[in-house]
Order: C-alpha cells, then structure tokens, then sequence
C-alpha cells in the first residue's frame, strides 16, 4: 500500500473529474490535502467527502490563471501546514475546437492562458516549496496533441497538451538537483465532465473520417474512470516512482496507438 502520510499533496481542478479523484484518493492515503479550483461549491463538496472519511482537507479558490490568486494560494498552504509536496497541476479546459479561420484571438488565448500560463504559474509559485524537501509534480496532459491528432479544431488545446509535455521535460532537468520530480499523464477517454466544457464549431466540415468497426480503445473496449487516472497519479507522486522524472504516461487503453 502507498503511504502519503505527512505529505502535503496540491491538486488544481479539484472540484470534479480526475482532480476530485485524486484528491480522495491521496487522502485515503495519508496525505493532507488541497483541493483547488475556482467553484467553491465544487470543492467544498470534494473537501467534504475526504473530511467525513476522517482525512484531512482544506479547499482553496483560486484560478491557475491569476498570478495573484494562485501565488496567494500556495502561500495559504504553505502557512496552514508548514510545507508542501505533491503537486498534481491538473485544472484544464476544452475551449473551443472549431476551424482555424474560424477560431477567434480570444478563443486561443483564453485556452493557451487556463491551461499552459495556469500550469506554469501552479508551478513556478510552487517550485520554492517543494525544494525545501524534494517533491513530485504531476502534470494532466492528453493523447490529444502528444499523440492523436483527428480531434481535428482542437488547434489551441492541443497546442497546450503538447506544451505541458514539453515543459514537464524541461522542468525534470532543471528541477532534479532538488530532488523534485516532474511527470506528466496523458489520457484518453476518460469519464469526466471536461466535455461539457468543450465548444466544438463547425468541426464536422473539417474531419478527416476515421472508422473503427471494433471500437477505438484495444483494451477492454471501455474508457478509462477518473479513479484509474488517480491511482496513476498517486504512484507517480509516491516514493515508489521515486526514479521515475520527465516522463509522460499514456492512460487510455491504448486507443492512441490505433488513433493517430
């Protein structure tokens, strides 16, 4: 069994989806944890299902985008618990998949600016406190952008899946003299609500048609459940990956490799 205990885990998208999943899960497991996203009653509902567990949890509002209110957020959990962990850079969007002469400024930037200038500022405001001890990163990507490319209109989105995973790589280099560790997990279909934040536009007229008889995921024919996403997660940022850095992991039942 994997012991978090002492550890005190971040995790950004915790209101739902694999975030909340992970949160639940890292708690079960010992470690404290801050369940982060910019819908207080999402998270507040996620804080409560750890805290009648018996685990600890403190919910954060704040979104990844604003410099102030991310850096005000790990300065919070810092001073709650005295030190920080694991974090687990996981708050994202779908935005706009629509052709590229069609997708407006404010589309791209608003996708490029939640999901890649998010991550990096979760990071970067992070990275003082995670030095302090060593400490693990995980990075929430997809096989959009890393290794699918027929979502055809998700320009901006996979744009930035594919940035994380650069960055994640970078990151592994630059950070492991401290001891801290940087991954980044990739999956496919996956049971969670970020569809409902996709607006997809005038896609149909530019996909490329692709045709699966036997269905698009090899194994086991289902998608993957944001608890299977979390227990990934909670190996990568758990002392038994403790060599493992810079490295991006496929979740998806291989649908990928039949997908690209």
């Amino acid at each position: 069994m994997t012991h978090l205990h002492g550890k005190v885990a971040l995790i950004t998208g915790a209101g739902s989806g694999i975030g909340k999943a992970t949160a639940v899960l890292l708690a079960q497991h010992g470690a404290r944890v801050v369940a982060l996203a910019h819908t207080p009653e999402e998270v507040e509902q996620t804080v409560k299902e750890i805290t009648q567990k018996g685990n600890e949890a403190m919910a954060s509002i704040a979104d990844i985008s604003n410099e102030n209110e991310i850096k005000s957020a790990i300065q919070q959990v810092v001073e709650h618990w005295g030190r920080l962990d694991i974090v687990f850079a996981n708050a994202g969007i779908n935005g706009v998949w629509a052709p590229i002469e069609e997708l407006a400024l404010d589309e791209w930037n608003r996708t490029i600016t939640t999901n890649l200038t998010g991550t990096f500022l979760t990071i970067k405001y992070a990275v003082p406190y995670l030095k302090k001890q060593g400490g693990s990163i995980v990075v929430t990507a997809s096989v959009n952008g890393t290794r699918i490319f027929s979502n055809t209109g998700a320009t901006a989105y996979s744009a930035t899946k594919a940035a994380q995973v650069a960055m994640t790589k970078m990151l592994a280099v630059e950070l492991a003299q401290s001891n801290i560790r940087v991954n980044v997990v990739c999956p496919g279909a996956t049971e969670t609500e970020i569809s409902d934040n996709t607006q997809a536009r005038d896609t149909e007229q530019i996909k490329f048609p692709v045709d699966f008889p036997k269905g698009s995921i090899p194994l086991g024919g289902k998608p993957a459940t944001s608890e299977d996403v979390a227990e990934l997660v909670m190996f990568l940022s758990s002392d038994a990956a403790r060599t493992i850095t810079g490295t991006e992991v496929w979740i998806d039942g291989a649908s990928s490799l039949v997908k690209g």
